[in-house]
């Protein structure tokens, strides 16, 4: 354990050296960091961007109202996030969650992590990455967000075997490494800089910062 936290921090601070703090998660509330968490789904942030523009170009972007609306409404309203349909009944189904819970987030975190995280991910459409990523950036609570970068990432320099699950993956951050929102939070952001910027499904390993640290040439 001790080797893997030396090699995961080293890791953190070449990517911290390379692109600076990230300052994640943009966002004028912690409902929009939620929403936008569900609505970048499959598809890209500029997308998203799009999307929580026109909720609140409308007034829209509040999850009393959210959750009251019919879905075809809400449809048109996050249309560019793409399968509108499928992220407006989600999108609905969590704001009615959040507005049961009080719409509190300092009050709801006091339930804790891991209920909390059950609780999300009995919800509709919430999955383990979705989760996860409401929980750390929105809650502010300690769970590390695990997702393809992260996987494209520790799988080709060989610290993870292909197979290895969300959970191990997971579990690999958090039992290595202190249980510090704000280091979950810059790390995940920082390998999804680099993950969009070099490890794509076509890698750029040339002017990664991480190349020096491949075990072999990737094709």
């Amino acid at each position: 354990m001790t080797r893997t936290r030396t090699q995961l921090l080293d890791y953190y601070e070449d990517l911290l050296r390379r692109f600076g703090a990230q300052r994640w998660w943009p966002s004028e509330s912690p409902f929009e960091i939620m929403a936008g968490a569900i609505l970048v789904q499959s598809t890209n942030w500029r997308n998203v961007e799009k999307a929580i523009a026109t909720l609140k170009t409308y007034g829209l972007l509040d999850p009393a109202k959210i959750a009251e609306m019919d879905v075809g409404t809400l449809g048109l309203a996050i249309r560019s996030s793409g399968t509108w349909r499928v992220k407006a009944r989600r999108l609905k189904a969590f704001a009615t969650w959040y507005v049961s819970r009080g719409a509190d987030p300092a009050k709801i975190r006091e339930t804790g992590l891991q209920r909390l995280r059950e609780e999300l991910l009995a919800l509709d459409g919430i999955g383990r990455e979705t989760a996860d990523a409401i929980l750390l950036y929105a809650f502010e609570l300690p769970t590390f967000v695990i997702d393809r970068y992260t996987w494209r990432v520790l799988t080709r320099h060989e610290l993870v075997p292909e197979d290895v699950t969300y959970e191990e993956m997971k579990e690999m951050f958090e039992g290595s490494l202190d249980r510090d929102v704000a280091l979950f939070n810059e790390f995940h952001a920082l390998i999804v800089r680099v993950g969009i910027e070099h490890c794509k499904t076509k890698p750029k390993c040339e002017t990664c910062p991480l190349k020096a640290k491949l075990p072999r040439t990737l094709d």
